[in-house]
C-alpha cells in the first residue's frame, strides 16, 4: 500500500519540472492524479489563473474519480529579470494572476469538496524568495510571499475542517523556470557554481520538491498546518555570502 493510497489529487503545473515529478511519485504512492497544464501533455489543460478554467478542473476531477483529497496548486511563472523601474503594471498583474491568484482559486474550489470527504491537503508552491529578497525579481517574490501568507490565512479559515492548507518554498531546482540560468552558466563554464551559496553546495532537483510535497499530502504530516516549508539545501539560513567565508576567521 501507497502512502497516497486510495487518495485522489490534483496538480498544476504538471507538464515539466516539480509538477512532472510529483504527479509521478503520487502515481507511484497509490494516488489517482489529475496533472493539469496550459501547455498539452498532461490529463488537463487548465490556466491555473483563471476561476472559470480551475473550477472546471476541480468539478470534473471529482465527478470522475468520486471526490478530491489533495490539490497541489504549483503552477507559477518567473516574470524575468527585470527590475522595478523595468516592469510594467502589466507585468506585475500576470505574474499576481498565475502565482497568487492561482492558489486562491486552488483554495477556493478545492476546500468545499474536501469537506465532503472530511479532510483534505492543499499545498502551494511559494518560494525561498518570498522569505527575503536575493532570490526573484520583485514581482515574483512578492506573489510568493503573498503565497506563504495565504496559507497561513486559509488555515485559519479552514479550522475545524479536517483540511490543511500549507506552502514548500524551493530553492533554487532545475526546471524550466530555472532553464536561462543554468544554462547561462553551463555556457560561461560556471555549472560548478550553481548553488554555491547554500550549504549543500548544489542547486536541487524537482524530485526533491515532489517528496516534501508527498510529505505534506500524506497522514504522514497530519499535524502541519499553515506551515511553510523551506527545501533549498540551507540557502535561507543565512544571509547571503560566499563559500570561501569563515564567520570564525572574525
Amino acid at each position: 500500500m501507497g502512502r497516497l493510497s486510495g487518495k485522489i489529487a490534483i496538480i498544476t503545473g504538471a507538464a515539466s519540472g516539480i509538477g512532472k515529478a510529483t504527479a509521478e511519485l503520487f502515481r507511484d504512492e497509490g494516488a489517482t492524479v489529475v496533472g493539469a497544464d496550459v501547455s498539452e501533455g498532461t490529463d488537463a489543460v487548465c490556466d491555473a489563473g483563471d476561476e472559470g478554467a480551475v473550477h472546471t478542473l476541480v468539478e470534473a476531477a471529482a465527478k470522475e474519480h468520486g471526490g478530491l483529497d489533495i490539490f497541489f496548486a504549483n503552477a507559477g511563472i518567473s516574470g524575468g529579470f527585470a527590475s522595478i523601474s523595468e516592469q510594467t503594471v502589466e507585468d506585475w498583474a500576470e505574474i499576481l494572476r498565475v502565482n497568487l491568484i492561482g492558489p486562491f482559486l486552488a483554495i477556493k474550489h478545492a476546500a468545499p469538496l474536501m469537506k465532503l470527504r472530511g479532510g483534505g491537503s492543499i499545498i502551494c508552491t511559494a518560494s525561498v524568495a518570498g522569505l527575503r529578497s536575493g532570490a526573484g525579481g520583485a514581482a515574483y517574490s512578492a506573489s510568493k510571499a503573498g503565497v506563504i501568507n495565504l496559507v497561513q490565512t486559509a488555515a485559519q479559515q479552514l479550522s475545524g475542517s479536517g483540511i490543511r492548507v500549507n506552502a514548500i518554498c524551493p530553492g533554487l531546482i532545475e526546471t524550466g523556470m530555472t532553464k536561462p540560468i543554468y544554462d547561462m552558466a553551463r555556457d560561461r563554464g560556471q555549472e560548478a557554481r550553481i548553488g554555491e551559496l547554500n550549504p549543500a553546495a548544489r542547486g536541487g532537483e524537482p524530485d526533491e520538491i515532489a517528496r516534501a510535497a508527498l510529505f505534506l499530502a500524506s497522514d504522514d504530516a497530519s499535524y502541519v498546518n499553515g506551515a511553510a516549508l523551506v527545501v533549498d539545501g540551507g540557502l535561507s539560513s543565512s544571509h547571503p555570502t560566499t563559500r570561501r567565508f569563515d564567520i570564525r576567521m572574525l
